[in-house]
């Protein structure tokens, strides 16, 4: 293949289908791993390999990207991107799914950059991004446990960048506000889902997903010694 590889996880919908989308018409292979396997193969997207896997299991990831990796050689980006919502008032939630939220959001990140790390720091080449939020840079109610995952991943990434960057290898976070995804499905709160959906709605709208893939595609493609370490991209009107 003329482009590397490019893994993205999450790939079945969302800010995950777009990245899958916009770097397949840059070019480049890929691996898509997420749960619904028949929703990433009916992107019918060129040198894509689609797999069912759960980024909860260490195991299942770290192979996908062995067998990509001997169909289209090394991988030179990650885009951990699976996440999922887990919002409501933290005194009526039930525990498993803020359980959820940790092992997908926090968890599941760091599977992913386990799978990828070791072989891009033997190259001395690639790209790490990290799907956070604004929600993992100030809190809002009812996201406490939301929050707190994208937290981790912020400073997760502070910490991945300045220990991998003596091995040539790019970090980076990219923080949306309201962005037009599947975010609300796993919601049960419909108190919480109602006043999301006003407060995105009284802006005007969240902005569509391929302004946040366009974005990764950017700065993934700059230059290897060149870091953009963080991008936050909301509606204009989101004023927090």
């Amino acid at each position: 293949m003329d482009k590397p590889l490019v893994v993205v996880t999450g790939a079945s919908s969302g800010i995950g289908e777009a990245t899958a989308r916009a770097f397949a018409s840059a070019g480049n292979p890929l691996l898509l791993l997420a749960r619904r396997v028949d929703r990433m193969k009916a992107l019918e997207l060129p040198n894509a390999m689609c797999r069912k896997v759960d980024v909860r299991d260490r195991t299942a990831i770290a192979e996908a990207v062995r067998e990509a990796e001997s169909v289209y050689g090394p991988v030179d980006c990650i885009v951990n991107n699976a996440g999922i919502a887990s919002l409501g008032d933290i005194a009526t939630l039930d525990p498993a799914q803020g359980d959820d939220a940790i092992d997908t959001n926090a968890k599941g990140l760091m599977n992913g950059v386990y799978a990828v790390m070791h072989g891009m720091m033997e190259r001395r080449q690639g790209t790490i991004v990290n799907m956070s939020s604004i929600g993992g840079r100030k809190i809002y109610p009812h996201h406490t446990l939301y929050c707190g995952t994208k937290f981790f991943v912020h400073a997760v990434t502070e910490s991945l960048r300045a220990y991998l960057a003596p091995h040539n290898v790019r970090v980076m976070v990219i923080s949306p506000g309201f962005v037009e995804t599947e975010i609300l499905e796993h919601v049960t709160d419909t108190a919480v889902v109602e006043a999301y959906d006003a407060a995105r709605q009284a802006i005007g709208g969240p902005i569509t997903p391929d302004y946040v893939a366009d974005s990764i595609l950017y700065a993934y493609q700059l230059p290897q010694h060149v870091l953009i370490q963080e991008i936050c991209i909301t509606p204009t009107r989101q004023e927090y």
